[in-house]
C-alpha cells in the first residue's frame, strides 16, 4: 500500500478544483523551472535548479537524465538520495487527483538506486538503497532495499539476497 494522504472534494472532479489544492502562481513558477530543468543537459545545473526553486532534497553525485518529469504540483514531497540515476524521460508523482478526492504522498528514493528510463513513479512509495528499477515500470508500492523489480505493474524480479547470490 503506498502512502498517501487522502482529501475529499464536493461537487466537480479534483482536478477541475486543482487551484483550491495548489496556488496557482507555485503551478506556473514550478512549470518554468521543470521545463528548463527538463531540456538542460548540464546535470548540477538541474539540480541546483530543484533545489533552489522547487524545494526537493536531492543527494550529492545524484543525476536525472534528459527529460525527467518531476511532480509540478508538489515537487518539495520529492527526495532523492546520494549517487543515484532517475533514467530518461521518468515521471515522478507526488500527487494524484481522482474525480471525489485527490491524494498526496512523499517519494523517497534512496541512495545508489537506478531508475531506468520511461518509468512512472507514484505518490507515497520508497525505493530502497542500492535498488535497481527496470526501465518503464510502473513504481505502484514501495521498493524494497537492494531489490531488482520491473513491469507494468511492478513486481519484485530478484530480492536483495539474490541479486547477492547470483552476482548481479
Amino acid at each position: 500500500m503506498r502512502n498517501t494522504e487522502r482529501y475529499p472534494v464536493k461537487g466537480s472532479n479534483a482536478l477541475w478544483q486543482i487551484y483550491k489544492t495548489v496556488p496557482f502562481w507555485k503551478v506556473v513558477k514550478n512549470f518554468a523551472v521543470i521545463q528548463l530543468a527538463r531540456y538542460t543537459p548540464f546535470i548540477p545545473m538541474k539540480n541546483w535548479l530543484y533545489k533552489t526553486f522547487l524545494g526537493m532534497k536531492i543527494g550529492s553525485e545524484t543525476a536525472f537524465a534528459l527529460m525527467v518529469m518531476v511532480d509540478i504540483m508538489f515537487p518539495e514531497r520529492i527526495k532523492v538520495g546520494k549517487n543515484s540515476i532517475v533514467g530518461y524521460n521518468t515521471t515522478i508523482l507526488a500527487h494524484e487527483y481522482l474525480i471525489d478526492e485527490y491524494r498526496l504522498g512523499d517519494v523517497v528514493i534512496g541512495n545508489r538506486v537506478m531508475i531506468g528510463a520511461n518509468s512512472t513513479l507514484l505518490p507515497g512509495i520508497t525505493i530502497g538503497d542500492d535498488a535497481i528499477v527496470s526501465a518503464g515500470t510502473l513504481v505502484h508500492k514501495s521498493v524494497p532495499e537492494g531489490a531488482f523489480v520491473g513491469g507494468n505493474p511492478m513486481r519484485i524480479i530478484y530480492t536483495k539476497e539474490e541479486r547477492e547470490s547470483k552476482g548481479l
